[in-house]
């Protein structure tokens, strides 16, 4: 595609940080962590080098599932601050280069909103339409397990809830409503932000209630009859006219629908999170049980996702988030290999076809924390797992064994920072247990060691902006069913990148792969015909065999002579 194309698209060329507030940094020792904590962090996201920050969600709720069940969508949680400390944080980010993406969900609300109360209290109230009622429950379930309806008392009826029963769906067929969710991303955009991250969009549509469930949640309850109808109408009345960007959650949308959703002309969102890997490592039939995975799944997962969106629409890229376990726990390696896989992943993250998207502390190689008990989980998912268990007459240590795999706990144990208490995150109690690894994996040593996961993901980060091939090139599969490897060509006019990855602890032989390739960055010392475990080579590719040298690149540079800089 060329960059010409593309010159409104700025998100298209930035690289996205995501924050988990609770988790990123307390500054006032009550063990959450809050806005001001993530002001006072500014500085590090800069230099890192990242362009947009996403904060999931900071506005006021009773936190039935972490901020995904909003009370007030014009009003900040205490536990994070204030409205001023929000606006002094965008005014900071501003100053740094840093645009803001907020978190908006708008499939359901929190119980306690005050559209909800009402609702809830009488069949006459005019916010009753706000929310999807039946006279007796269908036989759909919700994902966080049980039933997706919920008796109402005041009112005898039933209200569904795709989720846990403190958070009620929307009715996106009432138009007052959709007026109302308008102007909210209205009210914020005014306060500086420059996307929004909308969760679980593709299920805002709903089937009729009398089609019974089949298969899985996820594709049940996406792409509703009227979902692109909704989407359209969001992009002429808000999003358009105020130039922000937009990244839809999408789980149950496929490869194959997704222009539907990203493709420009359809005008509706610039991108989409799909779940096609996310569930990679879980049951069919069940996204909290675990399941092994295998490279060529994720490979097949990758590439049939660029090819569907290629001159189509445009890739969003993550390898973690708060929804899932510790990207290196789950894909890579947490013992003798755990820096060359971290470093491999940020290799693969940055030179895919896409936008980046890095969750907080992956940067630094942080891993699941080995949590002892149940009471020592915070996640709804984990107590209505540990519930449904007990009702199987299922053991503690059973259950324990296998949520471990899967916890969203995982990713929201507090950022470490440093050697000190708690990893520097708070000098209180954390809401959450802090992961010990914290005194060995922190930022402050990470800072410290030049050949570290953290400065690897710098140099990413500068090689993918100074690299357009990198951004808006071809991404073409190399010996795609390799099962140890995985190797792609970037190319856009005279520049060719090859990228191998050794997804594996093993030694993998690639022969002649890449032996007339420049080594612009990889993380290992030199190079030979055997990539070592997890490792990451980037080659510029000569037109004709011969024309470049293989000179040795230390982990600790991408080469200067290929990004234009000085020794």
């Amino acid at each position: 595609m060329p960059i010409e194309a593309d010159a409104g698209a700025w998100w298209k060329e930035a690289v996205v940080y995501q924050i988990y507030p609770r988790s990123f940094r307390d500054a006032d020792g009550d063990g959450i962590g809050d806005l001001r904590g993530i002001t006072e962090k500014l500085d590090y996201l800069a230099e890192l080098g990242v362009d947009i920050v996403w904060l999931c969600p900071v506005c006021a709720s009773p936190n039935v599932d972490n901020g995904y069940d909003v009370s007030d969508y014009r009003a900040i949680a205490p536990e994070f601050g204030t409205m001023e400390d929000f606006d002094r944080l965008v005014a900071e980010m501003r100053a740094r280069g840093l645009k803001l993406m907020m978190d908006l969900v708008f499939n359901h609300s929190s119980d306690q909103h005050p559209w909800f109360r009402s609702a809830r209290a009488s069949k006459d109230s005019p916010y009753r339409d706000y929310y999807l009622w039946r006279d007796a429950p269908n036989d759909w379930r919700a994902v966080f397990g049980g039933s997706a309806w919920t008796r109402n008392e005041p009112t005898g009826d039933w209200y569904c809830h795709l989720f846990a029963p403190g958070q009620p769906d929307l009715n996106w067929e009432n138009p007052a409503l959709r007026r109302e969710l308008y102007d909210v991303m209205r009210f914020w955009a005014g306060k500086g932000v420059a996307g929004f991250r909308l969760d679980v969009i593709s299920f805002i549509s709903k089937q009729p209630f009398d089609t019974p469930q089949a298969g899985v949640h996820f594709e049940f309850y996406a792409n509703g009859p009227k979902v692109h109808l909704y989407l359209q109408e969001m992009r002429r009345e808000v999003l358009a006219p105020l130039g922000v960007m937009s990244v839809g959650e999408a789980p149950g949308v496929s490869a194959q629908d997704a222009p539907l959703y990203v493709a420009a002309e359809r005008g509706e969102l610039d991108m989409i999170f799909h779940f096609d890997h996310a569930g990679l490592d879980r049951m069919p039939d069940d996204f909290w049980r675990p399941a092994p995975w295998r490279l060529s799944d994720l490979k097949d997962i990758l590439i049939r996702w660029d090819r569907a969106l290629a001159g189509r629409g445009w890739n969003s890229l993550y390898l973690g988030n708060h929804d899932l376990p510790r990207l290196l726990s789950r894909f890579g390696d947490t013992g003798a290999h755990r820096r060359a896989a971290a470093t491999l992943f940020a290799t693969m993250l940055l030179t895919l076809r896409g936008t980046p998207y890095i969750y907080q502390g992956d940067e630094i190689g942080m891993i699941n924390t080995p949590f002892e008990a149940i009471g020592e989980f915070r996640d709804i998912v984990a107590r209505n797992g540990w519930a449904a268990a007990l009702a199987e007459g299922r053991a503690e240590h059973e259950f324990l064994a296998e949520h471990m795999q899967v916890s969203r706990d995982h990713a929201r144990t507090p950022m470490q920072w440093d050697a000190s208490r708690h990893g520097g995150f708070t000098s209180g109690t954390p809401w959450i247990r802090t992961n010990p690894d914290y005194a060995v994996t922190n930022v402050a040593a990470e800072r410290a060691d030049p050949g570290s996961v953290y400065h690897h993901y710098r140099r990413m980060i500068a090689l993918r902006k100074a690299t357009p091939a990198l951004v808006h090139g071809d991404f073409v599969p190399v010996d795609a069913g390799n099962p140890d490897i995985f190797a792609y060509v970037r190319a856009l006019d005279d520049v060719l990148l090859l990228v191998m990855l050794n997804v594996s602890a093993a030694a993998v032989d690639i022969g002649d792969l890449g032996r007339d390739g420049m080594m612009v960055t990889g993380n290992y010392d030199g190079h030979g015909r055997v990539l070592r475990p997890f490792e990451a080579r980037v080659l510029r590719m000569a037109e004709e065999p011969g024309d470049y040298a293989s000179p040795a690149c230390s982990i600790n540079e991408v080469d200067p002579a290929y990004m234009g800089l000085e020794r």
